[in-house]
């Protein structure tokens, strides 16, 4: 007999393999890698058909999201670090690269693609007690106190929240690369 998986323990994923989904302009799930369906543990048509925050995990502040999309709804490109839930309660971080695609006649944006790769281990004990911190002023303060509490960290590091999350993941070398392949394989 099979010992239940207990919740809140930590996937680690594998630094070679990469996670790819796909919604509509919504946030609807329209595709999802084996790898995806693996780690989530749904089924592909669990996901199918399902907004993409079910894998929401409730410790991601909800103002990296709103940053996310208010980014990706304007056709921008966007990397983020993102603590993601299993259906078994277990979690996964990954670094996360966002792009929207556009339809050609109307230039209105028709899908999103995600991008995902295990995150360093030290970018994750970086980022915990920031997203703690956003979680405690959300709870306070509401979106608007935790997005200027976010950007008044960034300010006094003197960086842009791009320039910070590249530092972060170390966003160069063979880690751009791999992204860049992703984009053009499933773009």
């Amino acid at each position: 007999m099979q010992k239940p998986t207990p919740k809140n323990e930590e996937i680690i994923l594998d630094p070679k393999r990469y996670i790819v989904s796909k919604t509509d302009e919504k946030g609807v799930i329209t595709y999802g890698n084996d790898y995806f369906v693996e780690i989530s543990g749904y089924k592909e048509s669990e996901l199918i058909g399902q907004p993409h925050n079910m894998i929401r995990h409730p410790d991601m502040p909800r103002v990296v999201f709103k940053l996310m999309w208010d980014r990706i709804q304007n056709g921008q490109p966007i990397m983020a670090l993102v603590k993601n839930m299993a259906k078994d309660g277990r979690y996964y971080w990954v670094v996360t690269e966002f792009e929207s695609k556009r339809d050609k006649l109307t230039n209105k944006i028709i899908s999103y693609t995600a991008f995902r790769k295990a995150a360093p281990r030290d970018a994750i004990k970086a980022i915990e007690p920031v997203y703690a911190k956003l979680r405690e002023i959300e709870a306070q303060s509401g979106m608007e106190g935790a997005q200027n509490y976010l950007l008044g960290f960034l300010e006094d590091k003197g960086l842009s929240y791009d320039e910070y999350i590249n530092q972060l993941v170390g966003n160069k070398g063979l880690f751009k690369i791999f992204f860049a392949a992703m984009k053009k394989l499933f773009g």
